[in-house]
């Protein structure tokens, strides 16, 4: 088993999908992989959801996809194809802070646009707030309807929401949170409307229509387009339009809201279908994160350990459906090891053109995407055998998958229910400590135990010691290429705590020690924009 990072070795080469196709991307937020009909929730669990069911049966349904164990590297890592420490997007941007999605790093839309396609943004950006990061900046001819942070976060400056903020606080968040954004390519974004106590549940029903209405343009044209569609549900909180509040047998905000997020699915879907374009249009739909089982039951469902924020299969295992009629075979399953990060690679090889070596300002450079054509297509064996799982500011990974066998190394979560995912209100995400194993992993294997109950590294009926140079290997290449093409700047940290004095000290004699020796540590551009 290897790691190959290298430009050219995640694409299908000699292959001819014919014609162009159009591409559409549905994303939505924090979803729980249990939440859909599909996987065993919908009409189960009180929230029907029948056109993201219509669309797994008529395509092809993913049990083992990923995304990351947060919003802001998620999202970064399907739009450009990195893992998020390579961008620098590793962590949950805020309002106020700025920066963003480096210049230089592409996006599917700038790739995409090597190949003459038509690019459009709606919807939920979440990857920075100044003028290079906005979707214009990075290959999308227009973009709709965005909006730039978490749901929660607009509230922080809604008086009514928090009546314990001093003035000064909610005046601050009321200058820095930006509203809902438009803006063509080569023209300055602007805000639109503020988004508001009155218009916050109503995001994603005004957004479709828009969407609805792009479409129909695109479909008429003989360009073709790649859509990049972000839905702001079923982050926390949870509000529901008028048209689906109460409305789901469940009874609750979230169930509403996972109701509305399919609607409008199916709302993309019949426009597609009556404009005739299915047979030449691939979408598909997955989610950012896990499920963020801290603000249960405002929250997804996951079947699996962990939640949004750690390494567990609860942080990054997702939903994720293909749709494209008489390419993709109907009703078809895949539990190959694949994810957001591949979509780079695979829309890539689907518009016929091979993946940049350098980054946009001529630097060379390296994707972690793999092309999974043959997963879309039953074609032979997927390029990727093996996952790296990271949180907030990981270097190494505090995970790692290569087939079967996971490796968990950063134990963060680990304190709540043992039997299963972990129970909400015990520190289950970013509220559990960083957590790392003393000497060795714990070892699982997945196919037997998906929910990571039982530690099969070293106990009294079997061991699995062989698996650690398995991993070791992978780590190393994956380390050595951090050598060849360093991370970039962090680009939205926050505060997490203090350095203590003794480890300061410990880091100024490294360094010194360094310089006596002539040793040099590779320079991570300190350029945001870079």
């Amino acid at each position: 088993m290897t790691v190959v990072f290298s430009q050219t070795s995640g694409q299908s080469k000699g292959k001819n999908y014919g014609k162009k196709p159009n591409i559409i991307m549905l994303i939505s937020d924090d979803t729980g992989w249990g939440d859909l009909g599909v996987y065993g929730g919908g009409v189960g669990r009180g929230m029907p959801t029948p056109n993201l069911d219509k669309m797994a049966k008529e395509g092809l349904q993913f049990w083992s996809f990923y995304g990351q164990p947060s919003c802001t590297p998620g999202r970064a890592a399907m739009l450009t194809g990195r893992i998020p420490n390579r961008s620098g997007m590793t962590t949950v941007a805020f309002q106020g802070q700025g920066g963003g999605l480096p210049a230089a790093e592409w996006s599917l839309a700038s790739v995409l646009k090597k190949a003459n396609y038509k690019t459009y943004f709606s919807g939920k950006w979440h990857l920075g707030e100044d003028d290079y990061a906005m979707p214009t900046a990075h290959g999308f001819d227009k973009m709709e309807s965005v909006v730039l942070y978490h749901l929660n976060a607009y509230t922080y400056a809604f008086q009514s929401w928090n009546p314990d903020m001093t003035p000064e606080m909610l005046s601050f968040f009321q200058k820095v949170t930006k509203g809902v954004l438009e803006g063509s390519a080569g023209s300055k974004v602007k805000e639109v409307s503020k988004v508001t106590e009155e218009n916050i549940a109503e995001l994603d029903m005004m957004m479709t229509d828009k969407v609805l209405t792009q479409l129909d343009n695109y479909g008429k044209a003989k360009d073709p387009f790649f859509m990049c569609i972000n839905f702001a549900k079923n982050h926390q909180p949870n509000l529901p339009s008028k048209q689906f509040k109460g409305k789901s047998p469940v009874g609750s905000k979230y169930g509403d809201c996972v109701m509305e997020m399919d609607y409008n699915v199916g709302r993309v879907m019949d426009k597609i279908r009556s404009l005739g374009i299915e047979d030449n249009t691939i979408v598909i739909y997955t989610v950012d994160n896990g499920a963020w089982q801290d603000v249960h039951p405002d929250a997804g469902y996951t079947p699996f350990r962990g939640s949004k924020g750690t390494d567990r299969e609860g942080g990054s295992r997702v939903p994720a459906i293909a749709w494209w009629p008489g390419k993709i075979e109907a009703g078809t399953d895949s539990h190959d090891i694949v994810g957001g990060l591949d979509l780079m690679a695979t829309f890539a090889s689907l518009a016929g053109i091979e993946l940049p070596k350098n980054d946009r300002d001529g630097k060379p450079m390296v994707f972690d995407s793999y092309d999974m054509a043959n997963v879309l297509f039953k074609e032979g064996k997927p390029l990727r055998d093996k996952w790296f799982y990271f949180t907030e500011a990981e270097l190494s990974p505090g995970a790692i998958r290569v087939g079967a066998f996971k490796a968990v190394y950063n134990k963060r979560g680990d304190n709540g229910a043992q039997a299963g995912s972990d129970m909400p209100g015990q520190e289950l995400g970013w509220r559990g400590n960083e957590k790392y194993a003393a000497t060795v992993p714990a070892i699982y294997n997945l196919w037997q135990d998906p929910q990571e109950r039982y530690d099969i590294f070293m106990n009294s009926y079997t061991e699995k010691t062989w698996t650690l140079p398995i991993f070791n290997k992978a780590t190393q290449e994956l380390m050595k290429s951090y050598l060849q093409y360093p991370p970039r700047k962090l680009q939205s940290e926050v505060y997490t705590g203090p350095l203590e004095i003794t480890r300061f000290r410990n880091l100024e004699e490294a360094k010194k020690i360094l310089d006596e020796k002539g040793i040099i540590i590779p320079d991570f551009n300190s350029d945001t924009k870079k």
